[in-house]
């Protein structure tokens, strides 16, 4: 069992929105789906999140220190890779040059005793800290007669629950990466890997850009079309692979694990390097769709996400929403 900081949650009802913080109470899965939708304007046949993305394919090669962490195979061998791109939202037209939204990086290594899924984001945080945070979060910015969400509302929200606003003031001091291939992507949710010995250590999970950070200067994004991530990660990849390294962060006493909004400070932690993600080729948009990239469901033994930290448990039913809604006629 975990500390009392690292057990503690919240949330409100939408009566409640602009009144005060939001308290501990659940949110239907159905309805945080139907409030993503709302807000990208219920486009059909998309995703709830992440409507706007590339597929691809590549190749993951365990470093030597991994199984000195983890006892799952995909970390013993090197195992081949779907993984997926994407801008953040239910909105497939959002344009690529959006600063305050997240890029993903969701990705399935596959080995014969199963997958294992991990769903990443350009920023060290979520935008809400429980499923009844993320419904009134969505539903505020769902667009009125206008066509716009209503401005003063997001603002008295993000004022009652200030910890919504981190992600949001994260991207914004950091310019618009220029590729998917030349940002970070954190896993903002803690895991637990285990190794052959039943050794445990709490962790959090990024990729690093072998690329570096490479950030769009306000002239630069003003040439740029609204969209040319596929373009720019089909050119870069005709040239050879886009690789990041894998690497887990290690954990300390204290450490929130049930805030996905909380960061752990990086720069005074010790980090294992446990592979090299190889990005290789474009792969058809239906490779990806054909399912989903579930991080709760498809997790091999070794691995396991956070017990207490509601944003992972509600991952899975929203995908599975989410999926049969792109997939109904």
């Amino acid at each position: 069992m975990m500390s009392t900081r690292m057990t503690a949650g919240c949330a409100a009802a939408l009566a409640c929105l602009l009144a005060g913080p939001v308290s501990a109470q659940e949110a239907d899965a159905q309805a945080i789906v139907d409030a993503l939708f709302a807000a990208g304007g219920n486009k059909p046949g998309v995703r709830a999140s992440g409507a706007k993305g590339v597929c691809a394919k590549g190749t993951f090669t365990p470093s030597a220190e991994a199984p000195s962490l983890t006892k799952a195979p995909h970390f013993a061998k090197a195992v081949p890779m779907t993984m997926r791109f994407s801008m953040g939202g239910s909105n497939p037209g959002i344009s690529d040059k959006a600063k305050p939204v997240t890029r993903g990086f969701a990705m399935r290594f596959t080995d014969t005793t199963g997958d294992m899924v991990f769903v990443f984001i350009s920023a060290p945080v979520f935008s809400t800290k429980t499923p009844q945070q993320l419904l009134e979060f969505a539903r505020v910015r769902a667009p009125g007669p206008d066509g716009k969400p209503d401005a003063d509302k997001i603002k008295a929200f993000g004022t009652a629950n200030p910890e919504t606003t981190k992600q949001a003031a994260w991207l914004n001091a950091r310019p618009v990466p220029a590729s998917f291939a030349g940002v970070d992507y954190w896993g903002v949710q803690a895991y637990t890997l285990t190794d052959a010995k039943g050794a445990a250590k709490i962790v959090k999970l990024k990729t690093v850009a072998t690329a570096g950070q490479l950030g769009l200067i306000d002239d630069e994004l003003k040439a740029k079309p609204d969209s040319f991530y596929a373009d720019e990660l089909k050119e870069r990849l005709a040239k050879g692979p886009a690789t990041f390294d894998l690497v887990a962060v290690l954990g300390e006493a204290g450490d929130p694990t049930n805030d996905s909004t909380a960061t752990w400070p990086e720069e005074n932690r010790k980090s294992v390097k446990l592979g090299t993600i190889a990005v290789s080729a474009i792969e058809p948009n239906a490779t990806c769709d054909a399912n989903t990239f579930d991080p709760v469901a498809d997790l091999p033994e070794g691995v396991a996400g956070p017990a207490d930290d509601p944003m992972f448990a509600i991952r899975s039913p929203t995908y599975a929403i989410s999926l049969s809604r792109r997939a109904a006629p």
